[in-house]
């Protein structure tokens, strides 16, 4: 219920729009115009022009019917089931937080690793953004309140080398959860790319036991700007999921259908606030139900 309290207020605006747009074909006929209306409508809240297409679909054949049941259980089939995020397991893991700058993934950073604790895990932190000293600053104050270990290198502009360094310590503490941040941007696109993909080599080579897990920042806000930044990211590192960043009152949502269907992306959690517990654990029900849902 706590999911899908604070999700159904997240996506209000959205909800509300594309409820209204629904609730106009309600026992009509279907006309040219109100197709469109409903087409731009659902196309707004970024749900992609295939997903749309879909529905339209979907709309037509059942305009005698509950249309609503069906749209929805149509968008719930269409995403992957509960995340695999390590609740419950004993694998030792890291989890390297990417994303463009801007996108919340400091903050994501802190708001995992407070997950992570609330589940009973020894967490350790790794501030490999060694490009932006407001990044270490603002992660040496978020391990603060947390209350874990951080290692970190104000001296070192090598993201690659700290990271070594904070996965050396991490194993020596038997940290069961290292979560790194990343550098959002190098010099160049390219070289932020050729940086990321050392690291991968890095953890994998020479710290094996350790499941690798890369989680990409996605700002709800940005629509087809976030997909497009999720390709390059994806065409240089594997990513094994997204985090859905900045989910308030005027966030569209759909962006979820695009990441997945379009690049194999699945969100596995949702950030709809500025404090540590408004971090979300992604259920693919609650979040259809919050962004279509009739109103009430």
């Amino acid at each position: 219920m706590a999911f899908l309290g604070k999700l159904f207020s997240a996506l209000k605006h959205t909800r509300s729009s594309i409820s209204d747009a629904l609730e106009m074909l309600t026992g009509q006929k279907i006309s040219p115009e109100t197709l469109e209306e409903l087409e731009n409508c659902l196309v707004g809240a970024d749900l992609g022009v295939q997903t749309v297409d879909e529905i339209l679909g979907i709309i037509q054949k059942n305009i005698q019917s509950d249309f609503y049941t069906h749209v929805e259980d149509y968008l719930i089939s269409i995403l992957p089931d509960s995340p695999d995020v390590q609740n419950g397991s004993d694998v030792q893991s890291v989890i390297m937080v990417v994303g463009v700058n801007g996108t919340g993934k400091t903050t994501t950073v802190a708001k995992l690793a407070n997950y992570y604790l609330g589940l009973g895990k020894k967490v350790h932190l790794v501030g490999s953004d060694t490009y932006r000293a407001a990044a270490v600053e603002q992660l040496t104050i978020w391990a603060n309140r947390l209350n874990v270990r951080l290692v970190c290198n104000e001296k070192s502009q090598d993201p690659s080398a700290v990271l070594f360094d904070g996965m050396a310590a991490g194993k020596s503490l038997g940290s069961e959860i290292i979560i790194v941040d990343t550098a959002g941007r190098l010099h160049t696109n390219k070289n932020l790319m050729q940086e990321l993909a050392k690291m991968e080599r890095v953890v994998k080579s020479k710290f094996s036991h350790y499941k690798l897990s890369v989680l990409i920042t996605i700002d709800a806000n940005l629509g087809q700007n976030s997909f497009i930044q999720a390709k390059e990211f994806s065409d240089h590192i594997k990513l094994d999921g997204a985090v859905l960043t900045k989910m308030d009152g005027t966030a569209k949502g759909g962006i979820i259908f695009s990441l997945y269907r379009g690049l194999g992306i699945p969100v596995k959690f949702i950030g709809i606030g500025e404090d540590l517990s408004d971090f979300l654990l992604f259920n693919r029900e609650e979040y259809v139900k919050s962004l279509i849902g009739r109103n009430k």
